[in-house]
């Protein structure tokens, strides 16, 4: 029988790549010395002149005044800090007297109460807030706000109307050549799992690099011209990290699951640019933002010149459609603090804030920086995605200005064995979804 189809050879299609990633990268790491009030003095300057621009156009024959300068009964506008009140909230007090405490500690992965209140702060004072207006459940502590409102006999201030920020300036998105160009979101590999399923990750690599499928999966494959890892890659037994001096063996159980990641993203990095980037459960440090992965961890993929060791949170622009995200710690941590609807709520909250990650430093670790906050959002992402989320979810979020941005929850992929496939051309995102289970 002969065999007329001559098999394809496709050309894998490029794009130019370049990394934002420079405002996340810690250069001279010090802690002695060094205060976290010095990032709030930051984003209240960077955020109050925002916003004082913005209020001439929103009230311009309210007075602006400070916490200090305000008089009883006389409408005025107040620029500040939000600090929210939180009766749940844990405290370190609370965990070093808990043995000592008949009251039971809150176990809870959301602190809200009913009793929560909003405090605003500037350089001059604070003033407690009250009204029925705002609704603490929908803010958290370190956002920057313009409040309308009047002080009352009491003391507080009555809150009538809120300014925020909302969605920063962006570049113009690309005309493309009509081509599809894709970029492949995974994230939550946790290799080294007790439940990790080796086949379906080789399915999803197989599948990327042309491997797999027929003639027309593998010219769609062609045109993946991007891998993003968003976080918790590996998966370390918590057991072996308990402080003490580790036998070869477990030497040995430490290091097998990074030793596997590599080989898995070797494959990667021999047909398409990957981007890794760290997240709670990697080999990196704790605190936002986390430094990209050391480079000795993968022998095998940092060989090739596609692979790049990113920064959490990660910003890059590929031929000028610009991208920024997380492995989810910033998102997480608005779940505990605030209430909304879902994780894109979240998203949209923070890109309305013009702030990546609000709570940090107050219930979110990060690095006390003295001359730069670097979770301030300048210009507007064309995509904004999360990683290690429940579900895949996504929108298409549309600013006042003309911004248009897609907003991604990638999932956990241990969970789900579903990637997330976004077009540059258009901003359109479908999932992949690989089973290794048979159907009766």
């Amino acid at each position: 029988m002969e065999i007329d189809a001559v098999a394809k050879n496709f050309q894998r299609k490029l794009s130019v790549y370049q990394s934002l990633d420079e405002r996340f990268e810690i250069q001279k790491e010090m802690y002695r010395g060094q205060q976290y009030s010095q990032i709030y003095f930051i984003r209240l300057h960077k955020m109050r002149s925002l916003l004082y621009s913005l209020v001439e156009k929103w009230k311009p024959d309210v007075p602006v005044c400070t916490v200090l300068g305000l008089e009883e009964g006389k409408e005025c506008i107040i620029v500040g800090t939000l600090y929210k009140h939180m009766k749940l909230k844990p405290s370190v007090l609370d965990e070093y007297s808990k043995e000592r405490s008949v009251a039971p500690l809150v176990k809870s992965h959301n602190f809200m109460h009913p009793d929560d209140q909003l405090v605003l702060e500037d350089e001059s004072g604070r003033v407690k807030l009250g009204g029925t207006f705002l609704a603490p459940s929908m803010f958290v502590t370190g956002l920057v706000v313009a409040l309308h409102g009047k002080e009352t006999s009491a003391g507080d201030f009555l809150v009538q109307d809120i300014l925020e920020p909302g969605l920063p300036p962006q570049m113009q998105l690309p005309c493309g050549s009509g081509e599809d160009k894709y970029v492949v979101f995974v994230s939550g590999l946790s290799v080294g799992s007790n439940t990790s399923n080796p086949l379906q990750l080789q399915l999803l690599i197989d599948h990327i690099t042309g491997h797999l499928g027929d003639e027309k999966e593998q010219s769609i494959a062609s045109q993946i011209v991007r891998v993003v890892v968003a976080g918790n890659s590996v998966e370390i037994t918590l057991g072996l990290l308990n402080g003490q001096a580790l036998a070869s063996k477990d030497q040995s159980r430490l290091s097998e699951p990074i030793k596997e990641l590599d080989i898995l993203l070797t494959q990667l990095a021999a047909a398409v640019s990957l981007d890794i980037m760290p997240g709670p459960s990697d080999p990196a440090n704790f605190s936002l933002p986390q430094q990209p992965l050391h480079r000795c961890l993968f022998p095998g993929a940092s060989a090739y010149n596609t692979f790049v060791s990113c920064t959490n949170p990660h910003s890059f622009e590929l031929d000028n459609v610009r991208f920024l995200g997380t492995s989810g710690q910033n998102i997480d941590d608005l779940g505990k603090y605030s209430d909304a609807e879902d994780s894109l709520d979240f998203m949209e909250r923070t890109l309305r804030w013009r702030h990546l990650a609000p709570t940090a430093p107050n219930t979110l670790g990060c690095y006390p920086f003295t001359d730069k906050d670097p979770f301030l959002i300048e210009s507007c992402p064309h995509v904004y995605f999360v990683g290690n989320q429940n579900k895949y979810k996504t929108r298409l979020l549309r600013g006042s200005e003309g911004q248009l941005v897609r907003l991604i929850c990638i999932p956990k992929f241990l969970e789900t064995g579903v990637a997330v496939v976004l077009n540059m051309r258009n901003l359109e995102c479908h999932t992949l979804s690989f089973s290794t289970h048979l159907d009766p």
